[in-house]
């Protein structure tokens, strides 16, 4: 029987996102969203980096659902912001989950920003979570330049702002298949694989 990992999010584009990325590592499990169980409340964040907020998301429903759990927290980190908006990137505008008013934000705090300081990166903790305890986490990250006008229809949040550095494309100009390869996030989950197959059987 195939085992089942369940992700903590509601964000079916994250859903689709990790089942591509998983499935390219080979492994044998059937990922269900957190959607799968609409009675666990959703987590507050309050930890005060990625790796925390996604071990509270994992342990929180692993333990609701008593099966191994898998969760990411990740933000845009931009350098002359000395790392914000980080963990607040989602909630940047004030309403959690408002793409283009983040998106509208950031760029008007960085619109005299001359390009060669508008450089940032995509930071992503990936944690795996087993009701008995057992944790893990893995850390990826995507460096790049930020555009001044969002470019793309592909990806999410702040991926049409961001050009991957090496690449003349933002991150929503890239086929998903070309974005999970290079991905803050692929990188992240890519490295949990292992310890998801050794641990979730």
């Amino acid at each position: 029987m195939t085992p089942r990992l369940v992700l903590a999010t509601r964000n079916a584009h994250k859903v689709v996102e990790l089942r591509a990325i998983l499935a390219e590592t080979g492994l044998d499990v059937e990922l269900v969203g957190a959607d799968t169980y609409p009675d666990i409340p959703d987590v507050k964040e309050t930890g005060v980096t990625f790796a925390e907020n996604a071990l509270l998301k994992a342990r929180t429903l692993a333990d609701a659902t008593g099966l191994p759990a898998v969760a990411d927290d990740s933000g845009l980190c931009v350098d002359v912001l000395g790392g914000a908006p980080g963990i607040f990137s989602a909630r940047w505008a004030g309403t959690h989950g408002d793409d283009a008013a983040n998106l509208a934000l950031l760029l008007a705090q960085l619109g005299d920003i001359d390009d060669p300081h508008r450089a940032a990166h995509f930071a992503c903790a990936a944690a795996l979570a087993l009701p008995g305890g057992t944790e893990r986490v893995a850390e990826g990250r995507l460096r790049g330049t930020l555009r001044r006008i969002p470019t793309g229809t592909n990806g999410f949040g702040y991926d049409p702002i961001l050009q991957p550095d090496g690449d003349t494309r933002t991150c929503a100009e890239l086929s998903p298949d070309e974005k999970n390869a290079i991905s803050h996030r692929g990188k992240a989950f890519r490295a949990l694989a292992a310890s998801v197959a050794e641990l979730v059987r």
